[in-house]
């Protein structure tokens, strides 16, 4: 079951990041794995789809999740340790329109994981700036400016 109160300090850790970006725009985040912990992997996890189709170690969302928190530890220890490699992905052809295929890569579980962790932490940082660059283009075009 999902604990409320730790997503609201996951969510309070990536507001502090965003705030330090804001108000430190040239500022250089040179590490920002230190904020990937156990509980920040899981709020990774929960925010995943779970109907995702599995990589090719065949291992789903569900099944993941029946030992989620000693997954999680694990994960954590590769990723600290650097020892974590990304799996190879699964290539799959899916139909379209007039009879073609199209490639896509079905991902493992873990790397889904670590992805929204590294995507939820870069969001944090890169989210302000594309926010105030955003919101001024939108100034200028309303403007005539642009």
């Amino acid at each position: 079951m999902r604990d409320t109160k730790r997503s609201e300090i996951i969510s309070t850790q990536l507001q502090q990041i965003a705030e330090q970006a804001i108000e430190y725009p040239d500022r250089v985040f040179t590490t920002l794995i230190h904020r990937m912990d156990v509980d920040f992997l899981r709020e990774a996890y929960y925010r995943l789809r779970k109907d995702g189709a599995p990589g090719l170690s065949g291992v789903t969302a569900k099944d993941y999740g029946k030992d989620l928190e000693a997954n999680l530890i694990d994960l954590h220890e590769r990723l600290k340790g650097q020892s974590y490699i990304a799996p190879p992905i699964k290539r799959v052809w899916i139909d379209k329109e007039g009879g073609k295929k199209r490639p896509i890569g079905l991902l493992e579980i873990e790397d889904k994981i670590v992805q929204k962790a590294v995507a939820m932490l870069m969001g944090a940082v890169f989210e302000q700036d594309f926010i105030r660059t955003g919101f001024l283009s939108v100034l200028l075009w309303i403007s005539g400016s642009a």
